[in-house]
């Protein structure tokens, strides 16, 4: 070590900051893989007991809604989402889009996707918009 020059010493250096970081990136790798192996247990034992629980359920003569199921579908005779917004945009005579976010999520109306909701009512003439991001009914 002594005899190395400095311009050696420092490709020594910056050879083993590399074998470090690739060390380094090869653990992480290895952690992330691990990591990704427990979650597809876990997604795939909890999908065995929502399978046993829909089962029983339909053993019962319940009905099993699909992922993520929607809270204003049609099934048994409830409104659409688009009628449950328009309702409630006629208790007033106009609403932003934060007052019919509170609203809708108050009666129970799923708001993941309530601008594209309001811009498909507002093309159908079912709304109308005398501003940006205020609604009205027409």
């Amino acid at each position: 070590m002594n005899n190395l020059s400095a311009e050696e010493l420092y490709a020594l250096a910056r050879e083993r900051e590399k074998e470090e970081a690739e060390r380094q990136e090869q653990e992480f790798k290895e952690k992330r893989e691990q990591l990704k192996a427990k979650r597809r247990e876990i997604v795939a034992r909890q999908r065995k007991e929502l399978a046993a629980l829909d089962r029983e359920i339909r053993k019962l003569g319940g009905a099993v809604g699909r992922r993520g199921s929607r809270k204003g579908g049609r099934a048994g005779g409830t409104a659409t989402i688009g009628e449950q917004l328009c309702e409630i945009v006629a208790t007033q005579p106009e609403m932003t889009i934060s007052e019919i976010r509170e609203k809708a999520e108050e009666t129970g109306v799923d708001t993941r996707n309530l601008s594209q909701a309001l811009a498909y009512l507002k093309r159908q003439g079912r709304l109308a918009s005398p501003r940006r991001g205020v609604y009205s009914a027409p």
